[in-house]
């Protein structure tokens, strides 16, 4: 199939990427480098069935495409609350775009979705029939409450205009190719360890999240994708941990001599998250494979790679002594 996927240099873009191009599809990739980075694709570029193509959704594309997986918008709050209209302007005006072409084509369109739809959540965990608790007017708002019209836009255009839609909830994805700066825990902990800086833990650390490795994730599109069920699915892990849990992992894998330091919490930040898969399982047959240990620990080699330091091998009996 020839494929597009928007944000495609970006973390999770790219190693979707990596598993269509593996499977023999031709792969167009769209991204204007707000948080993606070319190093993600570099090695396609040149292969007869890759295309690179820097754009901003925002403004109208058109191409010939069968599939279109959305995934273009920055994920972190760093990003997103850094231009908050921009990061709206994407989730809104740059799906229409998106959803337009997908009706003029005839192309199955997947949106990339997120348990931030969900707010600070009142069920727990966090099934699809739940409408959520999102406060509009936060500083959170411009992503949450941006994916809440991505959604809206996708079933409208279903039923108005009969555009093949799939949407995925995805909940707290990681591994390498995360940005190290991006503001979200797990690269943060890293990032702060191997600099040997204190781990940051907003709050007493009592918050919880669940934490799914990005090829678990990966398949989970690709099933929802070649799936006959339109969504919205949840794709998490559904293992559960504090945040202050993750940090004691990190600060034992990394480097068991930085101290955890504890700092007021974010506005909005939610208490819990934890996604109810089982309609992922029923339907998709997928559940995720991959130990946060094992995730943890590829994800450190990766940081390591990227942000110097010692060799991952001089660490690696920390690995086995950790429990979650």
């Amino acid at each position: 199939m020839r494929i597009l996927v928007t944000g495609g240099a970006g973390f999770i873009g790219s190693h979707l990427i990596d598993r269509l191009m593996a499977e023999g599809h031709e792969v167009i990739c769209i991204d204007n480098f707000y948080s993606g980075h070319k190093r993600n694709i570099l090695k396609w570029v040149g292969h007869p069935y890759f295309e690179l193509i820097r754009h901003d959704i925002t403004d109208p594309i058109r191409l010939e495409i069968d599939q279109i997986y959305h995934l273009a918008c920055p994920a972190s709050p760093v990003h997103y609350q850094y231009n908050p209209v921009k990061t709206i302007k994407t989730n809104v005006l740059g799906t229409m775009h998106m959803l337009g072409l997908a009706k003029r084509v005839k192309a199955r369109f997947l949106l990339a979705s997120t348990s931030e739809v969900y707010g600070d959540p009142e069920i727990h965990p966090q099934p699809e029939e739940y409408w959520g608790n999102v406060n509009p007017i936060g500083i959170r708002s411009c992503y949450d409450e941006g994916k809440r019209v991505a959604e809206t836009l996708a079933f409208d255009y279903h039923r108005q205009n009969d555009v093949d839609i799939r949407v995925a909830r995805i909940f707290n994805t990681y591994g390498p190719r995360m940005l190290e700066n991006d503001g979200r825990v797990i690269s943060n902990f890293i990032s702060q360890a191997i600099h040997g800086k204190p781990l940051t833990v907003y709050g007493n650390g009592s918050q919880t999240r669940s934490f799914c490795y990005v090829s678990d994730l990966v398949d989970g599109l690709i099933r929802l994708m070649t799936h006959a069920h339109i969504g919205p699915i949840n794709l998490g892990n559904p293992d559960e941990y504090t945040i202050l849990e993750l940090a004691e992992i990190v600060q034992r894998l990394v480097n068991p001599e930085v101290e955890i330091q504890f700092k007021s919490l974010p506005q909005d930040d939610p208490r819990r998250r934890r996604p109810n898969i089982t309609r992922a399982q029923r339907l998709l047959e997928w559940q995720p494979t991959i130990s946060l240990l094992e995730g943890l620990q590829r994800s450190v080699e990766d940081f390591r790679g990227r942000l110097g330091g010692n060799a991952i091998a001089a660490h690696r009996d920390r690995f086995d002594s950790v429990q979650p």
